[in-house]
């Protein structure tokens, strides 16, 4: 009956219920669309990580390096070692009294001889300590003579009973009190003299004032906190070397030996080994030595690196190695070669050197390496003792060698 009652209930809730085709069709086209924005990105990523990925293997990945045995080189009688030169007298100069630099008269470079002012400080508060402390040393001079009279009257009238003991007695010991106390203030007297002696700065060696780090004006504190001066004596250079063990009996004290640097191409300087350590450094197996080199034209630095050229009685084999080969290092020459660890995978040993004659092109290693090391020919900047290295053959147009081969991984 309510059907019949009310025949246009049913087409009217349809009409309410469902949705335009238009509306569902743009749904359907948003659900699409950000499936398909979904998919890009998970692609995307996968992309970019497979990406990370193989760039991170590439960079973990072990060096590739190239390796051939050394070549016998003729026995050596000459040895080339790395010497650090220093100057033969080196300090940094500071005050012993506290104040503002009043001025300053050498720079960086000046050569000055010992005993050359170099700097003043002004130090007022000192200078009233001095002026005080020499009034009271005079109020205690004074004081310390009229004692003295006391004592030595009551001494004249003791004798005569004039006076009693007890008397005599407290004047003596006060003559001797205030003479006590003029010593002290005489000390300390003498003590703020040597302290204003210090506002002036004098050079303590013949040199070159190679460093000035401070300017008219500024505080100066006393002892080590301000350095105001840096000074060596460059007349003469010590070069130090450490000569290997097995060379330690060829160096002896007193003999001429030719010196090498960069900045000289092709000059030869002459030093004298003037000591030794006496002792091998058991860390590096080596002996310290000293080299004196005279430097009176002024044509070597301190703080520069020579190669120093040794005569040996110890005939050994040399061996020969393509420039390239040698690694420098602040540590000294090295080489790298490839040893198998207990994996028996092939690493890269770290190998200290000692070097013979060279041509620029080769260079004689006469220590450090024997005819069966697989030597690095060519090693990465970045080689590490201890890291893993892919070898492969050298190139397929290398001449070949029948000193030398090249190994396989």
């Amino acid at each position: 009956m309510s059907d019949m009652s009310n025949p246009h209930s049913h087409p009217a809730a349809s009409h309410h219920t469902d949705p335009p085709p238009r509306l569902a069709l743009l749904a359907i086209f948003l659900v699409v669309v950000v499936l398909v924005v979904l998919g890009i990105a998970g692609v995307l990523r996968r992309t970019h990580a497979a990406t990370v990925l193989a760039e991170r293997t590439t960079e973990m990945a072990p060096p590739t390096v190239n390796v051939s045995e050394p070549k016998l080189g003729s026995p050596t009688t000459e040895f080339v070692l790395p010497g650090n030169v220093t100057a033969f007298t080196d300090a940094p100069i500071y005050a012993n009294t506290g104040g503002y630099l009043k001025h300053w008269y050498f720079d960086i470079g000046a050569h000055v001889k010992k005993g050359a002012l170099l700097a003043e400080i002004s130090a007022p508060e000192l200078d009233q300590q001095l002026q005080q402390a020499e009034q009271d040393l005079a109020a205690a001079q004074a004081t310390a003579r009229n004692a003295q009279t006391q004592a030595e009257r009551y001494s004249d009238l003791v004798k005569t009973n004039a006076v009693s003991q007890q008397d005599t007695d407290t004047f003596m010991n006060q003559a001797a009190s205030t003479a006590a106390t003029v010593r002290s203030d005489q000390a300390n007297v003498q003590r703020l003299k040597e302290l204003q002696s210090y506002e002036k700065i004098y050079a303590p060696f013949d040199g070159v004032v190679t460093g000035r780090t401070v300017d008219i004006g500024q505080l100066i504190s006393s002892g080590t906190a301000t350095q105001i001066f840096h000074m060596q004596a460059l007349e003469t250079l010590r070069v130090y070397v450490n000569v290997p063990e097995v060379y330690s009996q060829s160096v002896k004290k007193g003999m001429k030996l030719g010196l090498n640097f960069p900045e000289h191409p092709g000059k030869t300087y002459t030093g004298t080994l003037v000591r030794t350590a006496s002792a091998i450094d058991p860390g590096s197996r080596t002996l310290l030595v000293e080299i004196d080199v005279d430097n009176r034209a002024g044509e070597l630095l301190p703080g520069s690196m020579a190669q120093v050229h040794f005569k040996t009685s110890v005939v050994a084999q040399s061996y020969i190695v393509p420039m390239p080969a040698i690694i420098f290092r602040a540590d000294g020459l090295s080489l790298g070669t490839v040893v198998k660890d207990e994996k028996g995978s092939d690493i890269a040993r770290m190998v200290p050197i000692t070097i013979g004659e060279d041509d620029g092109a080769t260079v004689q290693i006469v220590s450090g390496i024997g005819p069966n090391d697989k030597v690095i020919q060519d090693p990465p900047d970045s080689l590490v003792d201890g890291e893993r290295v892919t070898v492969v053959h050298p190139a397929t147009n290398a001449k070949p060698n029948a000193n030398a081969k090249a190994v396989q991984d």
